[in-house]
């Protein structure tokens, strides 16, 4: 999971950071409304989480403007304001959940989670596919009793292909989803990480296609 935080305090964004890395998840960060809308604007995210009190742009005015541009990436609000009043204009105006300040971080991981299943599967917990089953609860493969171990990098992946399945992925796309802009890439490590995957998972689970990518087919 590719997750954008955009939270003006320090401690909490350094907190967040650390906590979700520790997860095994992607992190990218802002504290200002203007960079966070940049960032969410032009790469891939699973789920942002987004601060109401932000120096410049506030939270409701970066999420109504991503709305309006047809960005429709889950957002947790995270807010100090507990008001029911202010809890309903924010999901009024486009956010996906919100949890008030101060929160327990079991809790936005549990959110941050049951919006990325959401985005897969609808909400159910456990995607069966060409023989295999992904508790994403557990984030276990599993194929018959045996469970397939994974790295995080090569279970990114899979859920990633899942998250567009039936439709052709290309190598750039994997690469912007899998690893932090900026961060340098070896020219093969997509390919790589691809190939142990489907040697784990069976080469028939994942089509490739050459010279534009791959994909993987309808979950059942």
């Amino acid at each position: 999971m590719k997750i954008l935080i955009i939270e003006d305090d320090a401690h909490i964004l350094s907190f967040l950071e650390r906590g979700l890395q520790e997860e095994g998840y992607l992190v990218e960060s802002s504290s200002e409304g203007e960079e966070g809308v940049y960032l969410a604007t032009i790469y891939p995210y699973d789920v942002i989480l987004l601060d109401w009190m932000l120096p410049g742009k506030s939270g409701i005015e970066v999420l109504q403007y991503l709305r309006a541009k047809g960005v429709t990436i889950p957002v947790l609000m995270l807010t100090a304001r507990g008001e029911t009043a202010d809890k309903v204009e924010g999901l009024r105006k486009g956010a996906d959940d919100y949890l008030a300040k101060p929160f327990a971080y079991a809790e936005l991981l549990a959110r941050v989670e049951a919006l990325y299943r959401r985005s897969l599967t609808g909400g159910d917990n456990r995607i069966t596919l060409s023989g295999i089953t992904i508790d994403l609860d557990a984030k276990r493969v599993i194929r018959g009793e045996e469970t397939i171990t994974l790295t995080s990098k090569e279970y990114a992946l899979l859920l990633f292909l899942l998250k567009h399945r039936n439709a052709i992925v290309s190598v750039a796309m994997i690469e912007e989803q899998l690893w932090s802009a900026g961060t340098p890439v070896q020219s093969n490590v997509v390919q790589a990480t691809m190939y142990h995957l489907r040697k784990k998972i069976g080469k028939g689970v994942i089509q490739s296609f050459r010279r534009l990518g791959y994909r993987i087919g309808d979950a059942q």
